[in-house]
């Protein structure tokens, strides 16, 4: 028990200490405290980037959906996240232009500017909040998981103490300390991630050898829909179509746009972004259906545990409390991140509806950083479901953002009734399906939600420009370009129902299905650099 705690002590300093190097002065300006002085570099910005969107979801949640549902849970992570990618060329360097010519620091005040819109601006903003907030919760609540797994730690005492670790250095240090703590702890995932999968593998003969054996047990983890038959092709495309339009509209993503030294930078993170997300995700997933040979009877939100359980069984306290680390340093770079751009939206954003001037310091924003990390705390008490079904609940809220902040950065003229209605829209049909008042039939309810949100926004967007005599809808130059339908027909790819029940063949202990996405995700890099590179006329 003293390795496991010294440890993580060492671990915990370690951080403490790259937050309070990289500290910003308490009277910095918001720029420099939320944005570092919009001058991260291609690699500060890839590793903030990936650590703020690989969070507890990432380590936990996706190595509990890899017990419960096997490798159908891989390409829905690894080429859905990764096709992502695709927004940080089409909203990043738009949001990077226009924060730098405007000097704009929050989302909200991308959008008040486009849409010259006090409301919507604040409408923005609190649907940020609200459907952050849950997802804030998630990292506090992985953290317990793992110090009462690890070191016996109560639950709610290993989610205050890592809490108030997060907030110590984001209070202090700003985005600097965050980017930089971000990168250190993205790369300890990262390795202690592969560490993982390694002891794992080795623990049961081999990674050819254990998944043979769990083929053998429950071969339905090793094929389409899953182990609980939950991943149907409707169910399939609804999550990589739920990622695309909902990871830009995270708050911490979305003002990461504004931190890059230039468009260059956003171009680069584009190009890897795909080829890490089929690694990283890859990793948490193979061990989580490992563990099926080690733990055979995991249920619901039981499964979440899994990676601890099995490493704590598997290996010595040091390597235990080592690999435990990665799971620690997920989360923490994520919170750190939604605290950080939270309590710029509530200083920049909301309290000056309140009375309160912007103030041309960070001090309102860093008393906002430990308002959240309490909130944030409170809703992990008690966890309502398990953290995959909790971020899917919260990313559909953000996914409704999505058809403002396209239409806004693009068209010339921009109605702000037709983004506060499409949001009212949508965020009310998101309350019907979350209360299983409608219901959302083969498909998760993103589909239906996203479907009458673009309709909500065209149908009034096109009513006022009837009005004025102007062009209804004017396309953006990007989507009549053929790379556009290459990509398109890429992700139409991804949709291979004529695989759909196949376990085998394998090949290296692997369903050869999981590498024709791998492939995909090749493709859609490869397509995307021939895009930039002709309409930049450059690498």
């Amino acid at each position: 028990m003293l390795v496991k705690v010294s440890v993580l002590t060492a671990y915990f300093l370690i951080v403490l200490f790259i937050g309070l190097v990289a500290r910003t002065r308490w009277k910095s300006t918001p720029e420099t405290y939320f944005l570092g002085d919009r001058k991260l570099g291609t690699l500060v910005l890839l590793g903030t980037m990936v650590s703020t969107n690989f969070s507890a979801f990432t380590v936990f949640g996706a190595s509990g959906a890899g017990y419960r549902d096997g490798y159908a849970f891989f390409p829905i992570m690894g080429f859905g996240t990764g096709f992502m990618a695709l927004t940080f060329w089409i909203l990043g360097r738009k949001i990077w232009r226009l924060g730098r010519d405007q000097g704009l620091v929050t989302p909200p005040e991308l959008v008040g500017d486009r849409y010259g819109s006090p409301f919507l601006s604040f409408l923005f903003a609190l649907v940020m909040i609200i459907f952050t907030i849950p997802y804030l919760a998630l990292q506090p609540m992985a953290a317990g998981y793992v110090l009462e797994e690890l070191v016996g730690l109560p639950y709610v005492w290993g989610c205050a103490l890592v809490t108030a670790i997060i907030v110590l250095y984001t209070f202090r240090g700003g985005l600097r300390a965050v980017a930089w703590t971000d990168l250190f702890q993205g790369s300890i995932m990262f390795v202690l991630l592969a560490v993982s999968l390694f002891l794992v593998a080795r623990h049961h003969g081999g990674f050819v050898e254990a998944n043979t054996r769990v083929l053998a047990e429950w071969p339905s983890l090793f094929s389409r829909p899953g182990g609980a038959g939950r991943y149907t092709l409707g169910i399939w495309f609804s999550y990589i179509l739920l990622w695309f339009f909902c990871d830009p509209m995270f708050p911490q993503l979305f003002q990461r746009f504004f931190t890059a030294k230039s468009e260059r930078n956003i171009f680069r993170i584009m190009m890897f972004y795909p080829l890490v997300c089929t690694v990283v995700f890859f990793m948490p997933i193979a061990v989580g259906v490992m563990g099926r040979l080690s733990f055979p009877d995991l249920t619901g939100k039981a499964a979440d545990r899994i990676l601890p359980m099995v490493l704590t069984q598997i290996s010595g306290e040091a390597m235990a409390a080592l690999i435990m680390a990665a799971g620690l340093a997920a989360l923490m770079s994520t919170m750190d991140s939604q605290l950080l751009t939270l309590s710029s939206i509530f200083s920049r954003d909301i309290a000056p509806l309140f009375g309160r001037r912007k103030s041309r310091t960070s001090a309102t924003g860093r008393v906002f950083v430990v308002c959240l990390s309490l909130a944030g705390l409170a809703l992990a008490v008690r966890p309502p479901d398990t953290i995959l079904q909790i971020a899917t609940q919260t990313f559909t809220g953000l996914a409704v953002l999505f058809p403002t902040v396209l239409f806004g950065l693009y068209w010339e003229r921009r109605y702000a009734l037709a983004a506060i209605v499409s949001i009212l829209v949508g965020e009310s049909a998101v309350a019907l399906f979350f209360f299983k008042i409608l219901p959302s039939g083969p498909f998760l309810p993103v589909i239906w939600v996203m479907a009458v949100t673009f309709a909500v926004y065209l149908t009034v967007h096109g009513i006022f420009a009837f009005r004025e005599g102007a062009v209804l809808v004017k396309l953006p130059a990007w989507m009549t370009d053929p790379y556009a339908y290459v990509l398109a027909a890429i992700f139409l790819a991804a949709m291979d129902f004529w695989a759909w029940g196949d376990a085998t063949p394998l090949l290296s202990g692997l369903p050869i299905w999981m590498g024709y996405f791998v492939v995909l995700s090749a493709l859609q890099t490869l397509a995307m650099w021939f895009w930039v590179r002709r309409e930049t006329g450059s690498g």
